[in-house]
């Protein structure tokens, strides 16, 4: 009988790790984004290696700083597109929590997407530090956000392929 299931095998329930990761992404992010604004001034760098630095660097833009030279407005653009993608998201790990690569991929992004938010409403721009160069040319600057959005967009990319090839 559907209506004697257990808590354990109901969907809510299913929703929870998800989002303890998505949150884990997020206090991890905004940790090292603490530290950066603690201890770097915007511009400084520290060498690691002969192709990574920590930098301190201002987005206001969007992915590889597009948009950051407009007039302000998108502060309040990507701020709203990552409140809808995080309500997004959430209602796809309620719908699809039971599916483990799909539901890594959207608390990755999850986490990452509300992880940029806060750092948009509190600073008005998103704080970036990771910075790889080869050769003289450097990577734009990015965080931990970032690459869990990265990671989460890689593992929906193989979720789909995953799918269509049982399909086959």
């Amino acid at each position: 009988m559907a209506a004697t299931r257990s808590l354990a095998s109901s969907p809510r329930t299913g929703i929870w790790p998800w989002l303890a990761l998505a949150l884990v992404i997020l206090i991890l992010d905004q940790f090292t984004k603490t530290l950066i604004l603690g201890y770097y001034k915007l511009g400084d760098a520290t060498y690691i290696t002969s192709f990574f630095n920590i930098v301190r660097a201002h987005n206001t833009g969007a992915a590889f700083s597009f948009l950051a030279d407009a007039a302000g407005w998108q502060r309040w653009f990507f701020t709203a597109i990552g409140v809808a993608a995080a309500l997004f998201v959430v209602w796809m790990l309620r719908s699809h929590a039971g599916q483990k690569l799909f539901s890594f991929a959207m608390a990755a992004i999850l986490g990452g997407a509300i992880g940029n938010v806060v750092d948009r409403m509190m600073h008005g721009y998103v704080v970036d530090f990771l910075d790889f160069h080869l050769a003289g040319r450097h990577f734009p600057a990015f965080n931990i956000a970032d690459s869990a959005i990265t990671l989460g967009a890689i593992c929906l990319i193989l979720d789909e392929l995953r799918r269509v090839r049982r399909g086959k």
